[in-house]
């Protein structure tokens, strides 16, 4: 079977247009050529504090300014605090690192450290400040488009959401491919400002000072002085130079090696240059006499844009600097885009995130972070109507408890562990702690009024979120394990088989329900109307096979099924009862399946009730020379394919069902993934089912569905006339909506890819403890 060349998966619409806008898949096994130089890594994980240095000035300026221009005085004795800030939490940062190659940050560095609870803060404060990170930036990004070209203003919510949906795209097309395209712009910006900055200097010492266009605007002052609050509130604003600075430390897997030095040095390299910008800037806006209010920038524009024109003109190199600013502002939540779905994926092995942000995409990223971040970014700029002065209030509170966290995480590591040098370590990790700690509660106390409070609570909700969720995850595990005590399995069996209309393959479906050795097998017919003449046409052709007509009820064709399938059970306790639903699917499929409902309700519906085995007997509609269908062959023998993703109580009724059934042949075959849990799983099928082997399918790319797909097509093709090839797909129902979203519903997509291929879909599903009480007894 190996030898056999792979079988063409069916191709939908939806497919192909994931193939134009993502692109091919990549091999698992090339993952280490899509690792990063420094040269790539820096403008893809340091974006955001590069770029940060656009509007960090300007933050402090518009603070400074409610007490009117004589404040901006203050301006640069505040850009160096922040500067001297920066160089300690990179500090501190390389000591994370070179402790941590691995990646993870201030989440795996408190988890170790500190404990659970307080690594959840961590975290919770992370996710919020990637979030605000790709909406701040984008924001900003547009702004700066705004300043050039002012006839685009009443456009901004529209243009930053689409923004927001071109960095998601990209971000799916792989790491490698969004540093490359993420370079140019990164580097014009710097080769840009460090430009204007010496223009601007040069201009300064060998000429006059030129002034910007704002240098006689009247800055009134609406307080009387200028007092500590009003410093600490600059302070804060101009804080938002250090977002971005933890990505190194998150991302350091997706260095080349050695992982940990190239992500020490390229944190230096940012930090380089973030602070020569950021002073740059401060000073020429000050030598400048920039003047800026929060109502002044939509009319003559940023800080950067209004130095810009007074060092370079309106001429070409000003219109190329606000281009690469507004490339960089754009391109800095890129760093966002990077850490999100890789916490996010952490958070999930660890059972406190939905297990889907584990899951990465055929580009070897992890595509459900990416959207997440995607969709939750759009949504804050559409609330706040894309406006600047509005997100920048929620900003850097999550920064610094990051901040604070981890290097409070460092302290305790060094203290513990006492590895040699740790002393000095432990003074450079303890005095960015100190630091940060006291900037967190400046910029809380500062930022409470303006908006930071809904971070402050949105963090205890995460927390609780992450709680709940891992929880849940701790209950199904238990609920699943082996070592739990197995249920008593079913003593009788009966197979009903629904029929809506007289045809091949309701015919097909009544000779596979006699296979399977049933104690009863029975037909059942749902009647649609007073004028439903199906009895008639069932009597004539098919006199000995039992019919039952079931009526209709008010609300569908559901209720009175499973009605009739609880009477069974009743009468008869300790039955399995096996629904066989014959289905022909017509072409084009994709059409076909959208426009059938009717029958995927029913199946859903019948896999909420226990003991109830579903079967799908699909048949694809085959034109034949002269038109028409195939006629549909009658099964005579049965072959059994298991798809195993590991080994649970799930799993052990599904092989107990499948050798009840008495197939001429069981294949259980687990697609490889990952080594160690590949070989754990090998270990656990071969105690527990040892007359059956576990074969192992080997996978190149990260989707199993086509795996499975072509091990399906290929066994069902090579199998003799008569026989039919049986998917039997074991998963668990939980009854709650919360578990229904945790849990990844591969057993969903398998089956609905499988529906394409002509063969028989089998669900056998186990049904977990109701949550709640099994909570509530645990408690008495």
């Amino acid at each position: 079977m190996n030898g056999t060349p792979p079988v063409t998966p069916v191709s939908t619409p939806l497919s192909r247009l994931k193939r134009v806008l993502v692109g091919r898949p990549f091999a698992t096994s090339d993952e280490d050529h899509h690792l990063l130089p420094k040269r790539l890594a820096l403008p893809l994980f340091a974006s955001d504090p590069l770029s940060s240095v656009a509007y960090a000035t300007e933050e402090i300026m518009l603070v400074l300014a409610l007490a009117g221009a004589a404040a901006y005085a203050h301006m640069i004795p505040i850009a160096i605090a922040i500067a001297t800030l920066v160089i300690i939490v990179v500090t501190s940062y390389r000591q994370t690192v070179k402790a941590y190659p691995q990646g993870g940050g201030a989440y795996l560095v408190t988890r170790d450290n500190l404990g659970p609870v307080p690594a959840r803060v961590a975290a919770s404060a992370l996710m919020i400040d990637y979030v605000l990170t790709v909406a701040v930036s984008v924001t900003a990004g547009v702004a700066a488009i705004t300043s050039a070209f002012p006839s685009v203003l009443d456009w901004k919510v529209w243009l930053a959401i689409a923004l927001v949906s071109a960095l998601g795209l990209i971000n799916l097309r792989g790491v490698k491919e969004t540093g490359q395209l993420f370079a140019v712009p990164t580097y014009l910006f710097f080769v840009m400002v460090m430009t204007m900055l010496v223009i601007g200097f040069g201009k300064c010492a060998f000429a006059t000072c030129p002034t910007a266009a704002t240098a006689d605007m009247d800055v009134s002052a609406q307080i009387g002085t200028v007092g500590i609050l009003l410093i600490m509130r600059a302070f804060a604003s101009g804080s938002t130079a250090l977002t971005g600075i933890e990505a190194i430390a998150d991302g350091v897997p997706a260095f080349r090696h050695p992982k940990a030095r190239n992500a020490a040095a390229t944190l230096a390299i940012m930090a380089t240059m973030s602070i020569t910008m950021f002073l740059g800037i401060t000073v020429l806006a000050r030598l400048f006499e920039v003047r800026v209010t929060e109502h002044s920038i939509d009319e003559v524009g940023s800080v950067l844009s209004q130095i810009g024109r007074a060092a370079f003109g309106d001429g070409i190199l000003f219109v190329v600097l606000q281009v690469a600013t507004m490339g960089i502002l754009v391109l800095a939540a890129n760093t966002a885009y990077q850490d999100f779905p890789r916490l996010s994926m952490i958070l999930a092995n660890d059972r406190l995130m939905p297990r889907q942000m584990r899951n990465r995409g055929d580009r070897l990223v992890y595509s459900n972070g990416i959207v997440v971040l995607s969709l939750t970014a759009a949504g804050l700029i559409f609330v706040f109507d894309a406006t600047l002065s509005h997100l920048i209030q929620l900003y850097v509170v999550g920064v610094f408890v990051s901040f604070t966290l981890s290097q409070t995480s460092m302290v305790r590591r060094w203290w513990r562990l006492r590895t040699p040098g740790w002393r000095h370590s432990m003074v450079i990790n303890a005095i960015g702690a100190t630091t940060t700690g006291v900037v967190l509660v400046v910029v809380a106390v500062a930022k409470f009024a303006k908006g930071a409070w809904a971070v402050v609570v949105a963090i205890p909700l995460l927390v609780l979120m992450m709680s709940r969720i891992g929880r849940h995850y701790e209950w199904v595990a238990t609920q699943l394990s082996l070592f739990r005590e197995q249920r008593r399995p079913p003593t009788r069996t009966e197979v009903l088989v629904l029929v809506s209309h007289i045809s091949g393959s309701t015919l097909r479906g009544v000779a596979y329900a006699n296979l399977l050795g049933a104690e009863r097998v029975q037909c059942v017919h749902i009647n649609e109307g007073p004028d439903d003449p199906f009895w008639l046409d069932w009597q004539g052709p098919n006199p000995d096979i039992p019919l039952t007509v079931l009526k209709p009820r008010r609300r569908g064709l559901v209720k009175p099924l499973r009605a009739f399938i609880n009477d069974i059970r009743w009468e008869r306790p300790r039955t399995r009862v096996i629904v066989v639903i014959p289905e022909t699917i017509g072409r084009p499929r994709w059409l076909w399946s959208a426009l059938h409902r009717r029958s995927s309700r029913i199946k859903a519906a019948l896999l909420t009730v226990r003991d109830v085995v579903v079967v799908n007997l699909v048949q694809t509609s085959r034109p034949l020379r002269r038109g028409g269908s195939a006629p549909p062959a009658t099964p005579t023998e049965r072959i059994v394919i298991l798809p195993v993703g590991g080994v649970t109580q799930a799993t052990l009724d599904a092989v107990a069902y499948a050798q009840w059934t008495r197939p001429a042949a069981i294949h259980a075959i687990h697609v490889e993934l990952e080594p160690e849990y590949a070989e754990r799983t090998a270990t656990e099928w071969a105690i527990n089912f040892p007359d059956i082997p576990l074969e192992m399918v080997p996978n190149p790319f990260r989707a199993t569905t086509p795996v499975i797909i072509d091990y399906v097509a290929k066994t069902r093709d090579a199998a003799p006339f008569g026989t039919v090839v049986e998917v039997i797909v074991p998963e668990f129902v939980v009854a709650t909506l919360m578990g229904r979203v945790l849990h990844n519903r591969t057993a969903l997509a398998l089956k609905a890819r499988l529906a394409h291929y002509d063969v028989i879909i089998t669900s056998v599903p186990w049904h977990l403890q109701d949550e709640a009480a099994a909570y509530s007894a645990r408690e008495v």
